[in-house]
């Protein structure tokens, strides 16, 4: 786990919504975190309804609370990038701002659970209990 609090590695779940216009949509974003260099991939429903899902790849940069980062769609029905920029929260766990695409444009906010490491030791500490075990309750 990263020391750096505005490390935005991580799963996290988003939308977009185009201004002046009605596109919108969800998404899931995997994204890798390396000291600023931003890299990853993003999932979202294909709203066109030609395949399920549509995907991207995603490359940009992180410096502090500010981020910057294209979405580059990997073909199939959209083969466009989409340039995004916004800021990140105090814990990270929530960015927002716009995107563009030559002349449409919108916003975005994405958002993620943060867990600590103590929350992490916490979680391996439980006993799991399988159906076929004996609970003695004195």
């Amino acid at each position: 786990m990263s020391d750096d609090p505005q490390n935005i590695g991580g799963v996290w779940y988003g939308r977009y919504d185009g201004l002046g216009h009605a596109q919108t949509n969800n998404f899931m974003a995997h994204l890798t975190d390396d000291g600023g260099a931003i890299s990853g991939t993003i999932t979202e429903p294909d709203t066109s309804g030609a395949h399920d899902v549509r995907r991207a790849f995603v490359s940009g940069t992180r410096n502090g609370a500010g981020l910057s980062f294209v979405k580059q769609y990997d073909g199939g029905a959209l083969a466009h990038a989409v340039r995004y920029s916004g800021g990140i929260n105090t814990d990270a766990t929530e960015i927002s701002g716009t995107w563009v695409i030559v002349r449409t444009h919108g916003i975005f906010t994405m958002r993620r659970e943060k867990f600590s490491e103590i929350d992490l030791e916490a979680e391996d500490e439980l006993e799991v209990v399988g159906p076929h075990d004996a609970v003695f309750i004195p």
